[in-house]
């Protein structure tokens, strides 16, 4: 039950909200008829807000003028899935080479002030989206219902260990703020929020944790993976923790499985990008993920661009539905998930059984053909028998090449390192010739994320 804080001086309860609280109410009191719709009732509505966000790109935009002209698809002519399909797929490297011709000419002054967002890939090379106080409020509207669904505690304290912009959050003391942000605030009273950069040693991240003692705890899957390893060689455990959040990189099954075992908390993990916000959430009831349709239209499409099944793993194309000052119409984002059926827990929301992850984590065969890496090294019991292996990172530099970076006590013998290559033939499904480096520290990418592995043949320099 929310027990809103009043703005009006006298008035304790019920509480009066203020403009930006109204409006993220509202939203959630729409949410939550929304989420329980038939599908087929869900894709009227968002094919109804379709229509006008076709309407105003193609009148506005010279790039889906220009290209919904070549395909002659007027919005007038896109009336139900099949003409939708013809679209074609919009890439990083469109948005790369036509940012301008993207930008909307004529936004709604209602759509609020506009914001620019950067995301760069494996290559470093950036992609510049421009966004506006409608996607903003979305995004804190499903924040919001992220906290709801997953009943998080009211006056509960919150710790993230993620990429923080400019020199805040440093360690050892990072950044302690009063509240969890505007997505909450003035709905819930939270406790206090912690961020500390992720730039940090373990070391410094458990020792901070073991200070803040907070209720819940959000951060990269790969880094939660690293502090339960510290974890258990060191003997301690955050006593006070509730949930584990995750976010920003494809999150295995044994990560879930380790913090329930070390912890005795479950993980609850959330989908979304940088570009088009918020892609999908964690079911309240299951580990599934609810695509956030009231917010983007979502396809998974096969190799031959056609509707995958469920069951099946596809490419991932996000509309996000409430962009006008850069619409991004059919966006293959780079990802790849499993399409679900219809969730046990009678939401009529989409449903993604699983983030499979991205092109570049996918292993290209000499002969071309591209398959899934099963590299869960942390996890393998062959390898149990090795020294500690504290880290490692396996790049696959060209179609016959791999080099894998290995933080170890010590340098494997040549019998560890032949089970080794062992173990990689096994796990990429082909022999490639394999170089071992052996460094200090495996450094994370600039917006803090990490890969076990990465593909650098052919790579389409999309974003994460």
């Amino acid at each position: 039950m929310l027990d809103v804080c009043t703005t009006v001086p006298g008035v304790a309860w019920p509480g009066i909200p203020g403009p930006f609280v109204s409006q993220l109410l509202a939203m959630q009191s729409q949410f939550r008829d929304s989420q329980w719709l038939a599908p087929d009732e869900l894709l009227r509505r968002q094919t109804r807000q379709l229509g006008k966000l076709l309407a105003h790109a193609y009148d506005t935009a010279p790039f889906y003028r220009r290209r919904l002209d070549a395909a002659e698809l007027p919005p007038s002519r896109i009336q139900g899935a099949e003409q939708w399909a013809r679209i074609p797929l919009l890439t990083r490297g469109d948005i790369q080479s036509a940012h301008a011709e993207l930008l909307s000419t004529g936004v709604p002054d209602e759509h609020g002030p506009h914001s620019t967002l950067f995301t760069s890939g494996s290559t470093g090379k950036p992609v510049m989206i421009v966004a506006t106080g409608v996607t903003q409020l979305f995004w804190n509207a499903c924040t919001l219902r992220d906290h709801l669904w997953h009943r998080r505690l009211e006056g509960a304290s919150l710790a993230a260990i993620r990429s923080v912009t400019g020199d805040g959050a440093k360690p050892p003391d990072g950044t302690a703020f009063e509240d969890w942000g505007p997505a909450i605030r003035g709905i819930v009273q939270t406790g206090p929020a912690f961020t500390l950069s992720i730039h940090s040693t373990t070391n410094q991240q458990a020792q901070w944790l073991q200070r803040c003692s907070p209720d819940y705890l959000l951060s990269y899957p790969s880094n939660i993976l690293a502090l339960i390893q510290h974890s258990r060689r060191n003997s301690w455990r955050p006593t006070q923790l509730k949930e584990v959040r995750t976010f920003g990189e494809l999150l295995e099954p044994h990560v879930r499985d380790a913090v329930r075992a070390e912890w005795g908390v479950k993980i609850v993990d959330m989908y979304s990008s940088q570009e088009v916000g918020y892609i999908a959430l964690q079911c309240p009831d299951s580990e599934n993920y609810h695509v956030q349709s009231e917010s983007i239209l979502l396809e998974v499409l096969d190799e031959h661009d056609r509707a995958c099944e469920p069951g099946a793993i596809g490419r991932i194309v996000v509309t996000p539905l409430h962009n006008f000052a850069m619409p991004l119409l059919r966006y293959e984002i780079g990802d790849y998930a499993e399409v679900g059926g219809r969730c046990p827990c009678g939401r009529g929301l989409p449903m993604l059984k699983r983030i499979v992850g991205r092109q570049r984590n996918m292993v290209v065969l000499p002969n071309g053909d591209r398959r899934w890496p099963a590299v869960e090294l942390a996890e393998t019991k062959d390898l149990q028998e090795f020294p500690p292996i504290q880290q490692f990172q396996l790049v696959q530099r060209t179609l016959t090449r791999m080099e894998m970076s290995l933080v170890t006590p010590r340098p494997l013998q040549h019998e560890e390192e032949s089970r080794l290559r062992g173990w990689i033939e096994t796990a990429v499904g082909h022999r490639f010739d394999v170089a071992f480096l052996y460094v200090d520290e495996i450094p994370r990418s600039p917006s803090g994320k990490f890969e076990e592995f990465r593909c650098e043949v052919n790579s389409n320099d999309d974003a994460q």
